[in-house]
């Protein structure tokens, strides 16, 4: 017999609050107890847990929905479900932990974790990295969050989920002041000009956000940002300080990003100012190495400055809560674990110059909110436009518990959207604790070196994108899309997966497969027969594939380049089982089987119609009408034959012969 009371004197620390131990149970037990105001951190585990209130009063938090909890409440959770429990309460929360360890159990969550999230009961706010309007986008762009978005969101929606892409142009860039100077316009012009190129080109490549804002021009944009920072300012973190800078010795302009250049104080590569694209560490401007500045040919001088800035290293724990919320990949991690071993991380949240936004507050005349931390604000205000739009009531000012986020960027923004932005959302709103999941990429190579504006190392969407060629290159990028490494695009290349996969494999066997059922069956689907050992195998083996593409797509794992894979190799598998197939189709005797087999390579085509929608969604839409039905809505969970007697007619055109023209790039900045 095994008797246990509560005591404090066995309690321990562990998950953020007080916890104990019982040994002997054969399953893992203990006592618990949050303090008033206390909460536990968040986590996540592939034990089965139980909690049990003994006393006190609280809300548990479960993927962003919350749970009042008292006396007498017996709670499970399902392994892999991030769980916190706070005391709102005035006195001690106690209760009684119980967890264990049930693969079979673990394995099913595991499969079915996007539902387990919540995805399909809340609102889904995807967001792709605003761009600079300081230049159109090149395919270097377009590769990574803007596609990576699009796809998101069309699988979420096929998913039954209220899922939306939101962007816009980050007009407040100095960069936008740097290319407005160059070509003798203003900035408002310079980012007016370019921000409507950009739509058009996300346009080209059937990427349409359902919010796009343009910060520089939207009525109400300003005033809600002054705003936001006067938030973060009344939390008493972001203040005026005297620090260091750098000036122009020539000019004294002041200098930052754009303006200035020298080697990376982390990496000791060369960078600009504020960032490092390479290690993604940030930098303030002083403490690069031989510094240059942009303005003249004099080496820089150091001077003193009051701006309003934060002091960063102060919230790491706060900063590691937030990252076991939701999806962090490793690399993000690591990145903060670099920079929380810094003895201080002050950054500076205004910088002096003329475009931008100044701050409601006194002390700093001259200055703008620094345009990163103004985007922290920026996807807020795109919740809330959208909103109005929708008829939802969603507010910058308050955004609420069971919003899901998800940021798409690369990785040199790594530091902003993943690590910046969490800690100034804690200060303007300390109720809020934003449910955020991170996709990032690396950089997209042309020709093994990074895509450049400047050198005219660029291919753009618009000398590229056509109505024919848009799949081609959705799928070409999909496939070879910088996820957790550089990769690679070459004009080649591209050409040759068009010819070789998508025409000479895709369409070649659509095309085949069309010309047998117009000789064999007048046109129309067979409807299947007898069944062999093989074709049953098959039918399982699409399965597989239906199961690989629906995880490659879905929150957890996302990846394109599986997804892409993943479609491929339901075409080389009907192939590959076509062929083997051929050798009895005309045989006397075995018809029966032989219009299975055919039966079997259109529910391949009907499951390749849905499952490449979010991709290729123009060749979705060709497929689903060559096989008689509507384009794609939903996502398939099951293999389906294409209902008998249904009319074909595979023997089209799906995909266009690539035809790549270099020509001089429509801009000389850089998005």
């Amino acid at each position: 017999m095994i008797i246990s009371r509560f005591d404090t004197a066995e309690l321990h620390s562990a998950f953020g609050i007080d916890m104990s131990s019982i040994e002997g149970l054969g399953f893992g037990a203990g006592w618990a107890r949050v303090t008033p105001g206390g909460r536990s951190d968040p986590h996540q585990h592939d034990e089965t847990e139980m909690f049990l209130v003994v006393s006190g009063e609280g809300e548990v938090v479960v993927d962003g929905a919350r749970h009042p909890v008292g006396p007498g409440l017996a709670m499970l959770f399902d392994p892999f479900e991030t769980h916190v429990i706070e005391n709102t309460g005035s006195s001690e929360l106690v209760f009684f932990d119980l967890y264990w360890r049930d693969p079979a159990r673990a394995a099913r969550a595991a499969a079915g974790r996007s539902d387990r999230r919540r995805f399909g009961e809340r609102p889904i706010f995807v967001f792709s990295t605003p761009p600079t309007p300081n230049g159109d986008l090149h395919l270097g762009h377009l590769s990574g969050p803007y596609l990576g978005a699009d796809v998101f969101v069309r699988f979420q929606r096929m998913n039954g989920a209220q899922a939306w892409h939101l962007t816009g142009s980050d007009d407040h860039q100095s960069y936008v002041v740097d290319l407005a100077r160059r070509e003798g316009r203003t900035p408002a012009e310079t980012a007016a000009y370019y921000s409507a190129e950009i739509a058009e080109t996300l346009r080209l490549m059937d990427i349409e956000p359902d919010q796009y804002t343009v910060t520089g021009a939207n009525p109400t944009y300003r005033e809600g940002l002054r705003a936001y920072f006067s938030r973060l300012v009344a939390s008493g973190s972001v203040a005026p300080q005297q620090g260091t800078a750098l000036r122009d010795a020539t000019t004294a302009d002041y200098l930052y990003e754009v303006d200035v250049s020298g080697g990376c104080p982390g990496c000791g590569a060369t960078t600009g100012g504020n960032i490092c694209e390479g290690c993604g560490e940030p930098n303030s401007c002083v403490d690069l190495t031989e510094p240059r500045s942009a303005r003249s040919s004099a080496t820089p001088q150091a001077d003193t400055i009051v701006r309003y800035s934060l002091p960063l290293h102060e919230f790491a724990p706060e900063l590691a809560a937030h990252h076991r919320l939701g999806r962090v990949p490793a690399r993000l991690r690591e990145l903060a674990g670099r920079l929380f071993a810094r003895p201080r991380l002050d950054v500076a949240m205004t910088h002096p110059a003329a475009w931008g936004v100044p701050p409601a507050e006194p002390g700093a005349d001259g200055q703008v909110i620094w345009v990163w931390p103004e985007m922290s604000y920026g996807f807020l205000h795109g919740i809330s436009a959208l909103g109005r739009r929708l008829g939802r009531d969603w507010r910058a000012d308050e955004p609420e518990q069971d919003w899901k986020i998800v940021h798409f960027f690369g990785y040199d923004n790594s530091f902003y959207h993943a690590i910046l932005y969490p800690v100034l959302y804690r200060l303007a709103f300390p109720g809020w604790q934003p449910d955020i999941d991170y996709h990032v990429n690396e950089f997209y190579l042309l020709d093994g070196g990074k895509f450049s504006t400047s050198r005219r190392h660029a291919v753009w969407g618009k000398e590229i994108l056509t109505p024919d060629s848009v799949d081609g290159v959705r799928y070409f990028l999909s496939r070879t899309r910088p996820e957790s490494r550089r990769t690679n695009f070459t004009r080649e290349s591209y050409a040759a997966t068009v010819r070789e996969e998508l025409i000479g494999t895709w369409q070649r066997w659509l095309n085949d497969l069309g010309h047998r059922i117009d000789v064999r069956y007048g046109g129309r689907a067979p409807d299947a027969g007898v069944w062999t050992p093989e074709h049953t195998a098959f039918l399982g083996r699409l399965g597989v594939r239906l199961a690989a593409v629906s995880a490659a797509l879905g929150p957890d794992e996302f990846s394109l380049g599986s997804a892409t894979s993943e479609l491929h190799g339901i075409v080389t598998d009907t192939v590959r089982f076509a062929e083997r197939e051929s050798a009895a189709a005309t045989v006397e005797g075995w018809h029966d089987e032989a219009r299975t087999a055919v039966a079997l390579e259109l529910a391949a085509a009907r499951l390749l119609a849905r499952c490449v929608t979010p991709v290729m969604p123009r060749f979705a839409g060709k497929l689903g009408d060559a096989l008689g039905e509507r384009r794609p809505a939903e996502w398939p969970h099951t293999v389906e034959l294409v209902p008998a007697g249904s009319r074909v007619d595979l023997v089209r055109e799906f995909f266009a012969a690539p035809a790549v023209v270099v020509s001089e790039p429509v801009a000389v900045g850089s998005a």
